[in-house]
């Protein structure tokens, strides 16, 4: 991996109180989404629900979100917009799956992991989920799709659309066998230690990706 420090990025506006305003509400709306998951399971909340524990409208509810699967979805989007600007950090000349592998160990709090962990443990123990990670895993792709444009867009071959499709594919699909593989040794842990061990799955399968599955990679997160 290439050891070149990140180019430093255009300093943020500030955000206005509007903006602000819009944040938290939407916030709300995510954090009350999951808390009645958590105590009434899937299937057995409606928008009203959410509206009513989040202390806004339902009118309000569907200015942010369609659904309710996509207010859960939205779940995830915190970890991976914390993920994106760490890879718009990276110098643009890298190759872009090792900006991908060098903005996860950016993200060294096993915490910043959780909440894509939880819905993904939620959306394997009901099939009523099923479509909450779809909305999860697809807004995940559109997020790495336009990152990928945009860091290829002066390369050769960087406008076409079928490589940037495929790349944008092959990481999710690498990112969900991540997922899987840690669930399937780890079930509903949510420990440090277990999501610690899923931020390693997630880092490996870009650096599977990276080096196009020509050597078999030992993991480092195998459990011992």
């Amino acid at each position: 991996m290439t050891t070149s420090s990140p180019s430093p990025g255009p300093t943020p506006a500030p955000r206005s109180r509007r903006e602000l305003n819009k944040a938290a509400t939407r916030q709300a709306i995510t954090n009350a989404a999951l808390e009645l998951l958590r105590a009434k399971g899937p299937g057995n909340f409606t928008v009203e629900d959410i509206a009513e524990a989040a202390g806004i409208s339902r009118r309000t509810f569907f200015n942010y979100f369609s659904t309710t699967d996509a207010a859960l979805a939205s779940i995830v989007h915190g970890f991976l917009d914390n993920a994106i600007q760490q890879l718009r950090l990276r110098p643009v000349d890298e190759p872009l799956l090792e900006s991908a592998q060098a903005a996860l160990i950016a993200l060294a709090d096993p915490k910043a992991i959780a909440p894509l962990a939880e819905l993904f443990t939620l959306t394997q123990q009901s099939p009523l989920m099923a479509h909450t990670e779809l909305e999860a895993w697809d807004h995940c792709r559109g997020q790495v799709f336009t990152v990928a444009r945009e860091r290829l867009a002066d390369t050769p071959g960087g406008q076409d659309e079928l490589y940037v499709h495929a790349l944008a594919g092959s990481v999710i699909s690498c990112g969900k066998a991540a997922m899987e593989v840690w669930f399937t040794r780890r079930g509903p842990d949510l420990s440090p230690r277990s999501l610690a061990e899923l931020r390693q799955l997630l880092i490996d399968a870009m650096a599977l990706l990276g080096t196009g599955f020509t050597t078999p990679a030992r993991s480092a997160s195998r459990s011992s």
